[in-house]
């Protein structure tokens, strides 16, 4: 059902000269679904206070009311001359809706409202609509779309997914905000999250890791105590980017948070030596950008100083791990190897301060677009590491566009990790056994079947000779059949 109407959008987007690729696609599809998915919302908490007999006041009042301005006209609704369309739909959005909402962060009673996740939204988003005929058709075709069931949230994710994975797909920067969500998933049946633990994830993104951790742990018969903790006090994150920030709000909102605790905000702006006990998780899942480059100011936050911001996120995550915390962080995998000092610092600091009790090695084309190889690091914090169990992951085919990694591919790690079982593909590293000096945890698997020798150069020119003597008789005994 609500596929169609993706389409419709899509379709109608095309014909938009303010929105000319993937990123501003779901950027601006993203507004618009939040401002209906506001309306159903608190047209639901009207009801809920009706039925107990008392008054509701509206988060969003008059004019900016989402029947106010954006329903379609129906029979018995506004009049004709108050449903704006064309320049006039525009200005008003520009002018006054997205300024009246902006305000909303400077009036919010806290960080953890819906009313300051508006303010926050439309302070740092602006329209690229140029044309209100086209908004206008936007805006009808999403008015079509609700958010009152679980059901229609989960239809309504499922597609908002889709388009945050082709736009991870489209190239340019799209690829930071998409991590594929069968990798994801194997990383949180390993972690196994249990309800009261904290999940926080300090590289947000479009909140891929905690959506999947939410559909993890949400349960029919989860009691009213419970969920009010799932929903409130379970997940966190922070984003630098404004777009990522939007995109991962809506796509918690999507699958059914209606507050997410996401902040806005650089997590390497703070200095991790300040970082205070109250403010650590239980459960970490990050995939931090690979490659960055951070300046020297930002580095001067970090004992362990490097311009990589993975190794930043890296040290970031360890300290706000609490004692017992666990994490599974995605990293290039030349951090196993590389021969610098703040690698082999990193390394040690880990190897110390962690139990680095698994790496996952990823194949080539796990992340579409990347060109980057990658592990997983899953650590647990508080005892030194002593044995690393390490599998090689081998889904016996090229990964790309359309062959993406899936959840069979991760079936047998997610199952062999439970007892680290030594096998074709999973071997075990002892921590006594690395080199003190490099510390080098280069993953090279001990038990894969040895290669065929190569043939020698002459036994390989010999065969050649050989194909090309046989490929003349058969030529000639043709030519004495013509």
């Amino acid at each position: 059902m609500y596929e169609n109407a993706f389409r419709a959008i899509e379709q109608a987007l095309r014909a938009e000269e303010g929105i000319g690729n993937e990123l501003d696609y779901v950027e601006q599809t993203s507004w618009v679904l939040f401002l209906k998915y506001l309306h159903d919302l608190e047209a639901e908490r009207q009801d809920r206070a009706e039925l107990d007999g008392e008054a509701y006041t509206p988060i969003i009042e008059g004019e900016f009311r989402w029947d106010h301005w954006a329903a379609p006209k129906t029979e018995g609704s506004l009049d004709h001359n108050a449903v704006r369309v064309g320049e006039d739909l525009i200005e008003f959005v520009d002018q006054d809706l997205f300024p009246y909402l902006g305000r909303f962060r400077e009036t919010a009673n806290g960080p953890r409202t819906i009313e300051y996740k508006i303010g926050e939204v439309f302070t740092e988003l602006r329209n690229k609509f140029r044309s209100g005929y086209i908004l206008r058709d936007v805006l009808e075709i999403v008015d079509g779309l609700q958010f009152n069931t679980q059901a229609q949230r989960h239809e309504l994710s499922e597609l908002y997914e889709t388009r945050i994975r082709r736009m991870g797909n489209a190239g340019r920067n799209g690829g930071e905000y998409y991590t594929p969500r069968p990798l994801i998933r194997a990383m949180i049946r390993v972690m196994a999250p249990k309800i009261g633990e904290t999940i926080y994830d300090g590289a947000v993104g479009s909140a891929g890791f905690l959506c999947e951790a939410y559909e993890h742990l949400r349960r029919d018969d989860l009691t009213a105590s419970q969920w009010v903790t799932l929903q409130r006090d379970t997940f966190f994150g922070q984003e630098k980017k404004s777009l990522a920030y939007i995109i991962g709000v809506m796509n918690m909102v999507l699958h059914g948070i209606e507050a997410p605790n996401i902040v806005h905000t650089n997590s390497l702006n703070e200095n991790v030596m300040d970082i205070q006990e109250k403010n650590r998780h239980d459960i970490i899942l990050a995939n931090p950008p690979f490659g960055g480059s951070e300046r020297k100011e930002v580095q001067q936050n970090f004992p362990i100083r490097t311009g990589e911001t993975a190794y930043l996120f890296l040290q970031h995550f360890i300290r706000m791990l609490k004692a017992g915390g666990r994490a599974a962080v995605v990293i290039k995998n030349t951090f196993l190897s590389n021969t610098d000092n703040a690698s082999v610092a990193l390394r040690k600091d880990l190897l110390e301060s962690c139990n680095l009790h698994t790496i996952l090695d990823l194949p080539q084309g796990t992340f579409q677009g990347a060109g980057v190889k990658t592990v997983v690091l899953f650590f647990e914090k508080g005892a030194p590491t002593r044995d690393i169990w390490v599998y090689q992951l081998d889904p016996g085919r090229s990964l790309g566009k359309t062959s993406p990694l899936n959840d069979d591919d991760l079936a047998e790690f997610v199952e062999l990790q439970k007892s680290k079982a030594d096998g074709p593909k999973s071997w075990t590293v002892v921590r006594a056994d690395l080199d003190e000096e490099t510390l080098d945890l280069s993953v090279k698997n001990p038990n894969a079947p040895e290669e065929p020798p190569l043939r020698a150069p002459e036994e390989i020119i010999a065969d050649m000779l050989a194909r090309d003597a046989e490929t003349a008789a058969i030529l000639e005994n043709i030519r004495g059949m013509l």
